[in-house]
This record gives C-alpha cells, structure tokens and sequence, in this order.
C-alpha cells in the first residue's frame, strides 16, 4: 500500500503561532486602553510599552541567525522575516502614537522636536533606516538586488538595533540598566555572527 504524499513542511505551525502570539501584547494595550487603566498619562504610557516591544521583536529577529548559528537548525531563519516586519510595523505604531495622539498630527511641533530633541532624532532614524528594510523583505526585491547587495543593505538592522538601544537610554535618562541589558543582548549576537564569519573565509570576504 503506498504512503501518503505528505507536502506540509516541519514545523508549519510555528509561524503562525509566532504571529498569533504576537497579536496578544497589543490586545493588552487596547484592551488597558479601553478600560482605562493605562496610568495617569495613557499615551506615553502606551507609547512606552510599543517602543519596548518593537525593540523586543527587532532583537528576536537578530537572534533568528545566531540561533541557526549556534543550533545548527534553520527553523529560526524562517521566522526572520515575520519578526522584523513586526519590529517594524511596531516600531511605526510607537511613532504613530506619538504624531497622532500625542502632537495631533501638529507637523511644525514634530519637526521641531525631531530636530532639536536627540532622543526623539535618534529614535527617527531608526524608524527610517527600517523602511527600506521592510520595503525589501519580499523574495522579488532578494531577486532584483541580488543577494549579496541585498545582504548588506539588511545589516542595516544592527545599527537600528544599536540606535534604538540609545534611543531608549536617552529617554529613561536616570535608571538605564535595562537598557543596557538590551545593549548587552545585541552585542552578544553581533559578536557570533562575528566569530562565525571568522571561522569561515567565504563568509568573512562576502
């Protein structure tokens, strides 16, 4: 008796739940929102809690290669995209909070203040540097740059990560340890993709 085809990849469900469970933070913000118990200011609140969790799912995704690296099993690589569109569209949320309930969508108050307050100018361009990261997160922008250009543009994502870490560090100014935390994490990725490109020549000339 012949064996079923089967044509599900390992781990199908995996991504799926990672954007399922995703969806569970942002329904706690709405739903706090809601009943009004996000604190005496709600929307520095909320705008707080959206920049933690873009930094939260910026680090995982520059965890996704590390985690390849150091397992040797690519199912971390298949959740990169997914976990850097989420920073990203996160990251977009927490500005977007701030311009429209924040500055009413007030250009000349924005632009003051992403000009002349550095915490606000830093946490900016590291939303912009995302754009083009997300702009070509689809496998037909990989085949018109070419992998090896497409390559260095999306290691752009560690100097966001390293300006988002300053970001958040200019803006709890007293208490920065955990910020430093998250400094901490990133080096550590940064630091075996490193070792691993040592290791390996081709890696280290590309």
């Amino acid at each position: 008796m012949a064996r079923a085809v089967t044509t599900s990849k390992p781990l199908d469900w995996l991504q799926p739940a990672v954007l399922t469970g995703s969806m569970a933070p942002f329904t706690a913000i709405l739903v706090r929102a809601v009943r009004g118990k996000l604190g005496a200011n709600p929307i520095a609140t909320a705008m707080n809690q959206l920049g933690l969790l873009a930094l939260i799912f910026l680090v995982a995704c520059l965890a996704c290669t590390p985690a390849k690296i150091l397992t040797g099993k690519s199912w971390p690589i298949r959740l990169r995209k997914t976990l850097g569109l989420l920073a990203f569209f996160t990251a977009l949320a927490h500005f977007l909070t701030y311009a429209l309930l924040d500055q009413g969508l007030s250009l000349g108050p924005i632009v003051r203040d992403v000009t002349k307050r550095p915490f606000i100018a830093v946490g900016f361009t590291a939303l912009v540097l995302l754009v083009p990261l997300a702009l070509t997160s689809t496998k037909e922008s990989l085949q018109r740059l070419g992998f090896a250009r497409w390559k260095r543009l999306h290691r752009l994502v560690y100097v966001v990560g390293i300006l988002a870490v300053i970001h958040f560090v200019m803006r709890v100014k007293a208490d920065t340890r955990e910020p430093y935390v998250w400094a901490a994490v990133i080096f550590v990725l940064l630091a075996v993709r490193v070792a691993d490109s040592a290791k390996n020549p081709k890696k280290k000339a590309a």
